[in-house]
């Protein structure tokens, strides 16, 4: 089973409000100052809405297990190779400062796990097999995160 990136954020996302209720022992007492979460939540979630935006116009594909059709590096992507893992991480941690559960940043922790292991290594392999030379020299120039 292919779990997509999205659904995966999801899950994640959840997984931090469940802990916040399962574990509030666990959480910190940072107000005012958990709410940055706010800042973090949403400019993570506008990053990927933006992406999804900017593919939508281009018509590529958005799917990770998909075949690519267009190397895109504007935008965002000239700062990071992988700006829709990097909102959805944003955004994960957001949401674990907003509820300052201990717990909560170990599943942002997960997440980033699993993303930088296993998504983009193989899209970078699918990347790598699709555009050649043109993506090996991309990678060069703009590192993984920022």
């Amino acid at each position: 089973m292919k779990l997509l990136p999205p659904f995966l954020f999801l899950f994640c996302s959840l997984l931090i409000l469940g802990l916040n209720l399962a574990f509030p022992a666990l959480s910190l007492h940072l107000s005012p100052w958990n709410y940055i979460g706010f800042f973090f939540l949403f400019g993570g979630l506008y990053m990927v809405r933006n992406i999804q935006r900017k593919f939508k116009q281009i018509a590529t594909e958005i799917n990770t297990f998909k075949q690519p059709n267009h190397l895109v590096d504007d935008g965002l992507f000239r700062y990071s190779r992988n700006p829709i893992y990097l909102g959805f991480t944003l955004s994960l941690f957001g949401l674990a400062l907003l509820t300052a559960n201990l717990a909560a940043f170990d599943v942002v922790f997960f997440f980033f796990l699993v993303v930088h292991f296993w998504y983009i290594p193989f899209e970078e392999r699918v990347m790598e097999k699709e555009f050649g030379s043109d993506y090996i020299n991309y990678k060069k120039q703009v590192r993984r995160w920022l």
